[in-house]
């Protein structure tokens, strides 16, 4: 090892072999990184002397940017292995991974399997021409799939023009082979940080996944789904978290810039349908006492989940399968059609394929909606799950009701284990909700702390071999309003339903 003290710059140099510079010990000490050659053993440090920096703003920044590691993940895509060496000794002090990749046709892939939140992608890859035109192309490919993800472009043939055109393509920034390491570093960290401040909004994913072998399944597919722009349309019985998944895809995806849209089909009357969806101007009809948007329009550059999209009216759907398909809409009073770029996602707890071949669904809509399906099985066919989000149900009510986590006595595991429910997890929480509000003063809810409904119970011992799933939903709902004596607002929160949603059953089933 070979130390140097440069009076003039008030710096110490270090060479020192590269192999030593990989150890755990010898990495939290160095600050800055030049790499001379990149197939040499031997590398340069630089270590700013400490009683200078005290007194400078510029290294207390370059302080900042090289001893900070934060949580992003970058991806480099170059062909040169000697460069994507030099680059993974740079930046993986400051990030916590970074993904190297030298074929550029598994790019889209690597984004899809890595969700990188920053991507450095040379523009010129095997191609005998330095034009950048391989660059530009998988900037573009990312840029369609990915819109929201940065994309930080590098090529050793740089120019004026071919700079602009990559930046006017959609690329984060530009960069020039040799690069200076705090340049590039700072390019990239201010780039993924931007996709960041969304995603970390909050830490802890809306989702009830629980444990299960089935939900662990579902959970990887979301991972690889949710960061494309491919319609989803999810499947299951009311209150499985059908709307918490399609809240999780979109937290995921690209688009989570901007809130996602709702619209729940089975609440949207026929005589306001176009209205909701596609808007109106004024004067359209009587009571449009001003211009509004619909819902296609408003989640433009977004997500739009669509609730019971079963409940759609056959008429209504051809209409709503045009716009999906030339991606334009006219409003109601308008001749001028407006183009929208929405990513879609459905749910329904009907059978969609059985609507299908009787007719009351569309089977071209179903072909357009249903490019990636996801099923959420219901609770009784999750026992594992059940008392893990039990538990964390307790913990988050007894916090906020209670100022302290609660948890569950052996009695009430059982309990909780054996029941049926019927509304799934929305009925979970809700019984577990009411069992911290009702209980004593301990802070461990017993069997008796929860008061289930026994009209649940029941359906273990039907025959359901025999029935459809909609004769056993029908004959829970029958079951459910006799038991409450007509009161359908106590049946639909026996139910774990809305009103409304019983509403539209009873019509369904002509209860």
């Amino acid at each position: 090892m070979m130390h140097l003290l440069c009076q003039k710059c008030k710096v110490l140099i270090i060479s020192i072999n590269c192999s030593i510079v990989r150890s755990q010990i010898v990495r939290y000490f160095y600050t800055a990184v030049k790499l001379i050659d990149t197939d040499a053993a031997t590398l340069f440090i630089v270590w700013p002397s400490v009683r200078r920096m005290r007194h400078s703003i510029a290294t207390k920044k370059y302080l900042l940017l090289h001893q900070m590691k934060n949580d992003s993940h970058i991806l480099v895509a170059d062909d040169n292995r000697g460069v994507l060496e030099a680059l993974e000794l740079l930046l993986r002090r400051h990030f916590r991974q970074v993904t190297l990749i030298r074929n550029p046709a598994v790019i889209m892939s690597a984004v899809a399997d890595g969700r990188p939140d920053v991507v450095l992608l040379d523009m010129n890859f095997t191609s005998a021409f330095n034009n950048g035109n391989e660059g530009l192309y998988w900037l573009e490919r990312l840029r369609a799939t990915y819109p929201q993800l940065p994309v930080v472009l590098m090529t050793a043939f740089a120019d004026i023009p071919l700079a602009i055109k990559g930046i006017k393509a959609g690329a984060a920034d530009f960069i020039q082979k040799p690069w200076d390491n705090d340049r590039i570093v700072e390019i990239l960290i201010a780039a993924a940080s931007k996709v960041r401040k969304h995603r970390d909004v909050s830490c802890s994913p809306v989702m009830y996944w629980g444990e299960s072998d089935e939900m662990s399944r579902l959970k990887e597919l979301v991972g690889k789904v949710a960061a494309t722009d491919a319609t989803v349309l999810i499947t299951g019985e009311n209150g499985t978290g059908k709307e918490l998944l399609a809240e999780e895809i979109h937290r995921l995806s690209g688009r989570a810039e901007r809130p996602m849209l709702k619209v729940d089909m089975g609440a949207v009357s026929e005589t306001l349908f176009e209205s909701e969806l596609f808007g109106h101007r004024k004067g359209a009809f009587t009571g449009a006492v001003s211009d509004r948007k619909g819902k296609l329009a408003e989640a433009s550059g977004s997500s739009l989940f669509m609730d019971e999209i079963g409940n759609m009216p056959l008429h209504l759907q051809a209409k709503l399968l045009s716009a999906l398909q030339n991606r334009q809409l006219t409003a109601l009073g308008s001749n001028h059609p407006v183009s929208f770029d929405i990513r879609l996602i459905c749910a329904t707890n009907r059978n969609i394929d059985a609507m299908v071949a009787d007719g009351a669904f569309r089977e071209d809509l179903l072909y357009r909606i249903n490019t990636i399906r996801l099923h959420l099985p219901p609770l009784r066919q999750r026992k594992d799950d059940i008392l893990v989000l039990a538990r964390r149900f307790a913990a988050e009510f007894g916090t906020r009701y209670r100022g302290c986590e609660m948890s569950l006595s052996d009695s009430a595991a059982n309990r909780l284990v054996g029941y049926h429910w019927p509304g799934n997890i929305r009925e979970l929480r809700h019984a577990v909700e009411k069992a911290v509000i009702i209980s004593g003063s301990s802070d461990t809810l017993s069997a008796s702390d929860f008061e289930l409904s026994t009209v649940a119970s029941v359906s273990p011992e039907i025959p359901k071999a025999a029935m459809t799933i909609e004769e056993m939903e029908r004959q829970m709902i029958s079951e459910a309003i006799d038991a409450c004596k007509g009161n359908l607002s106590a049946a639909a929160q026996q139910l774990g339903i809305t009103r409304q949603t019983l509403y539209n059953k009873m019509r369904r089933y002509a209860l």
